[in-house]
């Protein structure tokens, strides 16, 4: 079994940058500690800077080329490999509303993936975003393709998933939605988006088991002193809020205004990335969608309709800390900690501590990524490239 200590830098552990060495044994942190003893082991220095647990991107379409409604195994290998020089150690796939045959078969894919995973990111489960979302609110979603709530049709992806299906979005006001969420709770991670609720409609559907609100304030009612809508129900409850941190999605006074109503541990910075991420402007697809991406803007084409982004969660916390100002102790959660919890997997990833797997990445004081490691193996390095 391979053993390496990291020594020689700040360990993001816990919320706190410590000066410590961490020891990975196999694919997990075996000791957190100072001087740890070194015999059989490979010691690698840090040079100052910093070990921080591996991102984790819960809502991504895709990057470098690669739609994940259309990807075979090969283009998920190579988006996993993408995404691992971003940072990010574990995703999960979004597919965008689309026929039922074809989200079966963009699910198949995923899972074979996920059985036969490349080095790089590992695929986490999938996010299914639709088909249970309101006309009003569709976003860059198909709209002969959107459904009434339908525990059953949920059902059929999640046995052809084998339970891969973590987490999933849907409208509330929805006919059949709320039902659903009833008869679907506890089977998979529910969030609000693409809505048009009213503000006793979301409320409603958080107390049914909605507990996460979709890229927060996009395709969504906003907030208006006497229709609090699905902004006002998300921002006094206890839901964790993903945010599109790229500056286009959401102004920084923004992000600053979403930190300050939902606090620091309730935010998930997500990337709601297309295929166009890492790649210059042109002409993309998202799903069904052709796209237009210009200086990094991707709408679907002929229209004003933003259709995902082009970000990276390389860039959204180098945005976050820009935006507010924040020290690295406060951004690196909405990375990390916080989307591992919402998803259910903080037991395995998220935080550097004794027997989590070990899924690290390497950044420099100005937060550049100069290696990412998943599962004990190193699966990026920036002077590799």
């Amino acid at each position: 079994m391979r053993r390496t200590i990291f020594t020689g830098g700040a360990v993001f552990a816990g919320g706190e940058l410590v000066n410590t060495e961490v020891l990975v044994a196999g694919d997990r942190i075996a000791a957190i500690g100072d001087a740890l003893p070194r015999e059989g082991c490979e010691v690698l220095d840090l040079r100052g800077n910093i070990l921080s647990p591996g991102f984790i991107d819960v809502h991504t379409h895709g990057g470098d080329g690669v739609d994940i409604n259309a990807a075979d195994h090969a283009q998920l290998a190579k988006l996993s490999r993408f995404f691992a020089s971003q940072g990010v150690t574990g995703f999960l796939a979004s597919i965008l509303t689309d026929t039922v045959d074809a989200t079966m078969t963009a699910i198949d894919s995923v899972c074979e993936f996920m059985d036969n995973p490349a080095l790089g990111a590992k695929c986490l489960g999938i996010h299914l975003e639709g088909p249970f979302l309101c006309m009003k609110y569709k976003g860059a979603m198909p709209p002969e393709l959107l459904r009434s709530g339908d525990a059953q049709l949920f059902r059929r992806y999640q046995a052809r998933a084998q339970g891969r299906v973590r987490y999933m979005t849907v409208a509330p006001e929805v006919e059949g939605v709320l039902d659903m969420l009833d008869e679907l709770r506890g089977e998979c991670v529910m969030a609000i988006g693409h809505s048009d609720a009213d503000y006793e409609t979301a409320r409603e559907s958080i107390r049914r088991g909605v507990c996460s609100c979709t890229h927060t304030f996009n395709v969504m009612s906003l907030f208006h002193q006497h229709r609090p809508a699905v902004m006002g129900a998300v921002l006094e409850s206890d839901v964790y809020c993903e945010a599109i941190c790229d500056g286009r999605h959401l102004h920084p006074g923004t992000v600053r205004m979403l930190l300050k109503c939902k606090g620091w541990d309730k935010v998930v910075a997500i990337t709601d990335s297309m295929q166009a991420a890492g790649l210059p402007d042109g002409e993309y697809m998202l799903g069904i969608n052709p796209v237009t991406v210009t200086d990094g803007d991707a709408k679907i084409s002929g229209t004003d309709i933003r259709a995902g982004s082009t970000l990276t969660l390389a860039q959204a916390v180098k945005n976050i800390r820009r935006f507010t100002g924040a020290e690295i102790e406060r951004a690196l959660p909405l990375l990390t900690a916080n989307p591992a919890k919402l998803i259910g997997e903080y037991h395995r990833r998220g935080d550097i501590a004794v027997g989590k797997d070990a899924d690290l990445v390497v950044l420099s004081p100005e937060l550049d990524i100069l290696a990412t490691c998943s599962a004990g193996k190193f699966v990026y390095a920036a002077d590799k490239e």
